[in-house]
């Protein structure tokens, strides 16, 4: 490989990138998604609208009112209405959930005798609803602990949360966002430049130089490889600072991790800008190959542990997976190296960014079609 024709070439395509202004999308783009979904993706329920009829008006119904009232997953009112008037509110959209304390609810309780509250839940949004279901489960059983309700409330679960103790969305999205934003923006650049080259016919100064095929890709990908390495570093700062997440790792580890995933990518883009024939083409193809499996792959939004039969498969052909695991630990984790996992996953990514480079010289015809 001739090192002075793949630096002209690298100059060159430096040069097209700044005067079409698409020097900026490695940057705009990851950002714009990182921000817009990091803010905007929120899988905690707080503020539930939540309406209690109190039939009993005992001390510990009082207690219950008081639990919901001081939760910051509920906000609580006290209603002396009927069931019917109030599930006629939730139909109006006005209520989240409606919980119903029956008369003699206290009584029973000491009593040991059986008793039922009545919970009706807003289920539009299933996911929404069940969460909500389980924050009411957990007032109710920290209730029934207070006052030694049930003879199982003697034994007390003390649970604490690893990693994520303040169970924060950020610290769950935006490290699956950094998944997300490295392998699209430099795949969507990569399919850009060569599909541009087709489009304006400047290809042809390729097809009747002595350039080789693989001195072509190298000084075409260098130049995309160089200016993402740098957005890399951009990106572990908004993470860190915007978002104000933990990182617990190896920052050498987030490096090396990030540019293969980076070069995978890379080999994406240029898998599409051979197939495609204009711009628009390869901006479709890109976005249907790379958006929708980063971000419903990930395990950000679905752990790939809950995934089964094509889904699971699925997620395994993706590189993603490999890549947010890997982040998932420098940032909340820190095993590191340690992790036999985490140095398969590197070589994982490595032989995915050379097979995919190997098909693109391959696939790539020095000659008019």
């Amino acid at each position: 490989m001739r090192l002075r024709i793949v630096k002209a070439y690298f100059i060159k395509e430096m040069i097209e990138l700044i005067r079409t202004k698409m020097i900026m999308m490695p940057y705009l783009m990851p950002l714009l998604i990182v921000i817009l979904f990091g803010y905007g993706i929120k899988m905690q329920v707080t503020g539930v609208r939540t309406l209690i009829l109190d039939n009993d008006n005992s001390q510990i119904s009082r207690k219950m009112i008081l639990k919901f009232e001081h939760s910051k997953y509920f906000t609580t009112t006290v209603e002396n209405m009927s069931e019917k008037d109030a599930l006629r509110e939730m139909k109006k959209a006005n209520i989240d959930a409606i919980i119903i304390i029956p008369s003699s609810f206290e009584k029973n309780s000491l009593k040991g005798v059986k008793t039922e509250i009545g919970v009706f839940i807003d289920a539009s949004f299933p996911s929404r609803s069940t969460t909500i279901s389980n924050y009411i489960q957990g007032v109710v059983m920290d209730l029934a602990n207070d006052f030694n309700i049930d003879s199982r409330g003697v034994i007390n679960i003390n649970t604490r949360n690893l990693f994520n103790q303040a169970l924060r969305d950020e610290e769950m999205i935006v490290p699956g966002l950094i998944g997300m934003v490295l392998l699209i923006s430099p795949a969507i650049l990569t399919a850009l430049i060569i599909a541009r080259e087709k489009e304006e016919g400047t290809i042809f100064n390729f097809y009747s130089s002595s350039v080789s095929k693989g001195e072509f890709l190298v000084a075409k990908l260098s130049a995309i490889f160089f200016l993402v390495s740098i957005a890399i570093f951009v990106i572990f700062l908004v993470a860190s600072y915007l978002f104000d997440l933990p990182f617990r790792g190896s920052f050498f580890l987030f490096w090396l991790a990030s540019e293969l995933y980076v070069f995978v990518a890379l080999g994406f883009g240029l898998l599409v800008s051979i197939i495609s024939s204009s711009q628009i083409i390869a901006i479709i193809v890109t976005l249907m190959l790379t958006i929708l499996p980063a971000f419903m792959y990930s395990g950000m939004i679905m752990p790939i542990s809950s995934m089964s039969g094509e889904a699971f498969i699925t997620a395994h052909i993706y590189p993603v997976m490999y890549y947010n695991h890997i982040i998932y630990d420098t940032f909340l984790i820190g095993q590191g190296f340690n992790s036999p996992t985490i140095i398969s996953y590197l070589l994982l990514l490595f032989g995915y960014g050379i097979v995919l480079f190997i098909l693109g010289l391959l696939l790539l015809k020095k000659e008019i079609k």
